[in-house]
């Protein structure tokens, strides 16, 4: 028993946060009883934390690709399950990376029995980053253009992507670092609630997007066979209508969105596409959570009279991918897709659809924990994105492969 207990992280300490790694602890007693646990402190301060009951093995050994746990954040063999449980004790809080140039440092702790976690056996600390080796952060203000481009190191070219978040506005950058990690040069743009941006713009302009697009093509780097564009929530309706109106858009991702304009009316040269109708009147607030739900808001799509605000994808010379989850509580996600996606079957255009069930409205990079509910940025209440802990997990896992192995085949 002079042994210390090591805890390891293979292959190594250091990794993307998109990485899955391998946890496991040595020097333990043989079926010894213990607890790991898992601390992320976020940049505004707030910790999140995850635990798990486990067992040694008979050389007192623990590896959490084989070794199921026993009970706590989560059950089972779950080899990433400290990192996609990882919750604050604070209610509605969402992990998301604000400054991409410095790591998430996940401290790994292993504790003595299954009980009060009195007795610290050993540790050690998990870097997690955004940015690979050698990817270059470049802030873009161009024009009217507010956005940053990530480049992969080396001179190319690399497809080149646009990315888009939703409503909550703002300029998110950390699944645009991951994928330039990844071999994509990519633009995060903001286009609401971002420095001179209004947080709720009247009327958003299609040759805003347009201008992103040319952007991106400029970029020595960049392959000129076509720029692939992914969005979000109201990022994901965009992205559709970047690749409906705008020449040049080879491939589309649609994450958690519709094939309507939602919102805000998007004026283009010479036409305007309306916000497809809705009556906040509609929206319900829990008495006991004080959540918001949104799901209803919106009038019926197969009415006729919303028809006008559906953007003309047929016409679009790109090949699209439709994800979202069959428990999304904000956004009727699965139903508008299932829109989308028949339509464009009708006009024969190829298209690929994947639905996920447990999985919520906010389907990020792998290994983000699931966040159910937390503030919206813009409209200031408390808004219940759904979705089920181990599910949305391996649904976000699954998403990413789907993402990068589309806009490689078609970039």
């Amino acid at each position: 028993a002079g042994m210390a207990v090591q805890v390891t992280v293979l292959p190594s300490p250091r990794c993307l946060f998109d990485d899955p790694v391998q946890i496991c602890v040595a020097g333990l007693l043989p079926q010894q009883a213990v607890t790991l646990r898992a601390s992320l402190v976020d940049e505004s301060g707030e910790l999140f934390q995850a635990h798990a009951r486990y067992r040694a093995g008979s050389s007192g050994e623990l590896d959490l690709s084989l070794s199921p746990a026993l009970g706590g954040s989560y059950s089972g063999v779950e080899p990433m399950g400290l990192l996609w449980s990882l919750q604050s004790k604070a209610p509605y809080k969402r992990l998301a990376k604000r400054n991409v140039l410095t790591p998430f440092y996940v401290d790994l702790e292993v504790y003595e029995g299954h009980g009060d976690m009195s007795r610290l056996l050993g540790k050690c600390t998990n870097e997690r980053w955004f940015l690979g080796e050698g990817v270059k952060r470049i802030p873009v203000r161009e024009g009217r253009l507010k956005a940053t481009l990530f480049l992969p190191p080396g001179p190319g070219p690399f497809p080149g992507l646009i990315d888009l978040y939703g409503s909550g506005g703002g300029l998110v950058e950390y699944r645009a670092s991951l994928l330039a990690s990844r071999g994509f040069v990519t633009l995060a743009v903001a286009y609401m609630a971002f420095e001179d941006l209004p947080a709720m713009p009247e009327i958003l302009e299609l040759d805003y997007f347009e201008e992103a697009v040319n952007f991106l093509q400029k970029q020595q780097q960049v392959k000129d066979t076509g720029i692939g564009v992914l969005g979000l929530s109201k990022g994901a309706d965009l992205a559709l209508s970047i690749a409906t109106f705008l020449p040049g858009i080879k491939a589309a991702v649609s994450i958690s969105g519709s094939g309507f304009n939602s919102f805000i009316p998007l004026r283009g040269d010479g036409f305007t596409v309306p916000p497809h109708p809705y009556d906040l009147g509609r929206m319900k607030t829990s008495d006991e959570s004080g959540l918001v739900d949104f799901s209803d808001v919106l009038d019926d799509h197969r009415d006729p009279a919303t028809w006008e605000c559906r953007i003309p994808m047929e016409r679009s010379l790109a090949k699209f991918l439709f994800l979202c989850g069959l428990d999304d509580t904000n956004w009727k996600s699965d139903l508008y897709c299932r829109d989308a996606v028949q339509r464009l079957q009708q006009h024969g255009r190829e298209v690929e659809f994947c639905s996920y069930s447990g999985t919520g409205h906010l389907l990020e990079p792998p290994y983000l924990p699931l966040c159910q509910a937390s503030i919206h940025k813009v409209l200031g209440v408390f808004v219940h994105w759904g979705g089920q802990w181990k599910e949305h997990a391996k649904a976000q896992e699954d998403a990413w492969h789907r993402i990068q192995a589309f806009f490689w085949q078609h970039l």
